[in-house]
């Protein structure tokens, strides 16, 4: 009797052990498969950009910390529309259904529009179309569209500068080149609301690039393209479309433009292209009132020039570095 219940016993543990085995090992084979389906999902930073003369297209810059950005090889749209057919400043921001959006600089002078094309994957682009939005026929240029999807919302919206002779004081400006900032916005690029002023800055801004902080608390960092200046400065909104505050003082050195921001943990990073120099410097703040500069910490390529930051899925941009 102990004879068989010990052998009924032993039999029952051997019949348990290879079970145990089995679980461990599928938990096992699951972790593995959860960590690489996570690591595979995982955003990673990109940085739209341009060579001179910014006639062969859209390129890349990549980066797992935002702080330390490798070129990715080669360009990715070639422009087509405008009355230079350039592509400066190019602006990416993707909307909630995952499409990629990019709208940018498509002449020097006489457009009234700015380029646009949008991607699923950043590599096959959608027909370039130049989309007008200034009506006042004396509009000498479009600069710098810049794109912010706006969540409150549920639309994009786009910024840029535009020089309308004789329309605001001109300060140290020439006429031809007295920049304020506009903006139109859109829930399907098909249809755009009318051009609007989005505020007078009383001098010649360009390169305003927008960001949300918080429910009611976006930032905007803006260019001062007054002759002796050519630097950024702040503004602070409770709704986007204004009121903006007077821009503050310069928190960068003169001769600088194209300013993007990067949040990394508790802290924004406002990187901006140093043209002057052919290299790129970067501020850390966290209010917007206090700066440090960390411009020996980044490391970019030469060659490269303003755009945007955003995110993109690892997946996509294993693609682009391949």
């Amino acid at each position: 009797m102990i004879t068989k219940q010990g052998e009924y016993r032993l039999k029952e543990k051997n019949d348990i052990y290879p079970s145990l085995m089995m679980k461990r090992a599928f938990n096992i084979i699951f972790l593995i498969i959860t960590i690489i389906l996570v690591s595979c999902s995982r955003d990673v930073y990109m940085y739209s950009s341009f060579h001179e003369p910014a006639t062969d297209g859209l390129r890349y810059l990549w980066s797992r910390d935002g702080m330390h950005w490798d070129s990715i090889p080669g360009t990715w749209l070639a422009p087509k529309v405008g009355k230079q057919h350039v592509m400066r400043d190019p602006s990416i921001q993707s909307t909630p259904d995952g499409v990629f959006h990019m709208v940018w600089t498509s002449s020097w002078r006489g457009d009234r529009g700015f380029g646009y094309a949008s991607s699923r994957d950043l590599v096959h682009w959608s027909k370039e179309r130049l989309i007008e939005v200034m009506s006042d026929t004396t509009t000498v240029n479009v600069w710098a569209p810049e794109l912010f999807y706006d969540d409150s919302r549920k639309e994009m919206m786009i910024v840029w500068a535009s020089c309308v002779p004789y329309k605001f004081e001109k300060g140290q400006e020439d006429e031809n080149n007295n920049h304020r900032l506009y903006y139109t916005t859109t829930k399907d690029f098909v249809t755009f609301t009318p051009a609007k002023l989005l505020f007078d800055t009383h001098f010649s801004a360009i390169d305003a690039t927008i960001l949300k902080r918080g429910d009611n608390d976006y930032v905007m960092v803006l260019k001062d393209n007054t002759r002796q200046n050519r630097n950024l400065r702040i503004s602070f909104a409770k709704d986007v479309h204004g009121p903006w505050t007077e821009p503050s003082e310069t928190f960068t050195e003169n001769f600088v433009e194209g300013p993007t921001t990067v949040k990394l943990g508790k802290d924004y990073i406002i990187y901006y292209d140093r043209y002057q120099k052919y290299d790129f410097g970067a501020m850390k703040t966290r209010d917007f009132i206090h700066f440090t500069d960390v411009t020996s910490e980044i490391h970019i390529p030469s060659l490269h020039k303003h755009g945007t930051i955003f995110k993109a899925p690892k997946r996509l941009v294993n693609k682009l570095i391949k």
